[in-house]
C-alpha cells in the first residue's frame, strides 16, 4: 500500500483519513507527554508542559467534535510520521546526562511535535474550507492557535534561557 490508503478517492476522503491521522498524533502526543514532564528540570518548561497536557485534551474533543460534525465516526489512523518524532525525542532524551542540555533537546522534540500538529492543522483547515464546512475549519482553527502559541512560548523559552544555560 503507497503512502495513502486506496479509499481515498476525494478530497472528503482525504480529509477524513487526515483527520484520522491527527486524532492518533494527539493521543499519542497526550500519552507521551507525561514523560517530558517528568524529564524536564526547569519549572517554567514544566509547567508548559503540563499546561500542554490540558490543552492536548481539548485537542481531543475538538477532533472528535469535528468528526461529529462531518457525520464520521471517530477512529484513529497510524501515523507513522509522530510516531518517529517522539520516538526520536526518546532516543536522544535516554543519552543526556546534563539537565540543562535535556532541557534544550526536550524543547527541540516538543517543538518538533508542533510544527508536525501546525501542518495538519493548517492543511486540514484549508481542505475544509474547500469542502464547504467552514463550521469545521473554525474547530480546527481553535486548535492551530494553540499549537502557534506553545511552539512561540517554547521558542522564548529557549532564547531566552534554556538554551543559554544549555551552553
Amino acid at each position: 500500500m503507497g503512502f495513502f490508503s486506496k479509499d481515498i478517492k476525494t478530497l472528503d476522503d482525504l480529509f477524513i483519513h487526515m483527520l484520522r491521522d491527527i486524532y492518533y498524533a494527539e493521543k499519542k502526543i497526550e500519552r507521551s507527554l507525561p514523560k517530558m514532564i517528568g524529564l524536564a528540570t526547569d519549572p517554567q518548561l514544566k509547567a508548559g508542559f503540563e499546561k500542554h497536557l490540558e490543552q492536548t485534551k481539548g485537542h481531543i474533543d475538538r477532533v472528535e467534535q469535528v468528526f461529529e460534525l462531518h457525520g464520521v465516526k471517530a477512529k484513529a489512523v497510524s501515523c507513522p510520521a509522530i510516531d518517529g518524532i517522539l520516538e526520536e525525542a526518546d532516543e536522544v532524551s535516554a543519552d543526556i546526562d546534563d539537565r540543562e542540555v535535556l532541557d534544550a533537546a526536550l524543547i527541540a522534540s516538543a517543538q518538533a511535535v508542533e510544527h508536525y500538529e501546525m501542518t495538519r492543522y493548517g492543511t486540514l483547515i484549508a481542505w475544509a474550507k474547500q469542502l464547504g464546512r467552514s463550521d469545521c475549519a473554525n474547530v480546527l482553527a481553535k486548535n492551530l492557535k494553540e499549537e502557534q502559541a506553545t511552539d512561540r512560548k517554547l521558542s522564548e523559552m529557549a532564547e531566552n534561557r534554556i538554551n543559554l544555560l544549555a551552553a
